[in-house]
């Protein structure tokens, strides 16, 4: 996938690579989802996932623009392929997925998804997991309206500080 559409029809939803140049607006939609300013997380996920092992590491983001204009972004997706972790055969692994609240049910997130998944097919992989809150059901919705499912594997963790 290129980092930039060549042209889009008015109100078309393009889907891309994050760019530098998107930088401002992922952390700006994030804040405003999340409560939460992150500029340099998301700087350290660009350089992670948006410009380094591009083939098998993909910072996707949604827009409006085909240029390098002031475009607010509509949502973003970021995954990578993984694999063998505790014997799991190589999979497309997501582990970011916004949208922003003023542009939902307009399709951007299943773009999104679609678009991941089309990269994870190119890179050879054939099945794609997650991670959801459980008690986050706009998440939930989402990814069991794409078909996903509860899979083989079984989330621990422990808190350190109530050791």
């Amino acid at each position: 996938m290129d980092p930039r559409p060549e042209k889009a029809s008015e109100g078309e939803i393009l889907i891309h690579r994050a760019t530098k140049d998107d930088l401002d607006h992922v952390a700006d939609l994030d804040a405003r989802i999340t409560g939460k300013a992150k500029p340099e997380y998301w700087r350290d996920i660009y350089d992670r996932y948006g410009a380094r092992r591009v083939e098998e590491r993909f910072f996707l983001i949604a827009n409006t623009c085909d240029d390098d204009a002031d475009c607010p972004i509509l949502g973003l997706i970021a995954g990578e392929v993984r694999g063998w972790e505790f014997g799991s055969e190589p999979c497309g692994w997501i582990f970011a997925v916004s949208v922003d609240p003023d542009s939902r049910e307009r399709g951007i997130g299943e773009l999104l998804f679609k678009a991941i998944c089309d990269e994870f097919r190119g890179a050879g992989i054939t099945k794609v997991r997650t991670m959801v809150q459980r008690q986050n059901p706009l998440h939930m919705s989402f990814f069991r309206s794409e078909g996903m499912m509860a899979g083989p594997y079984t989330q621990l963790e422990l808190n350190l500080d109530d050791e």
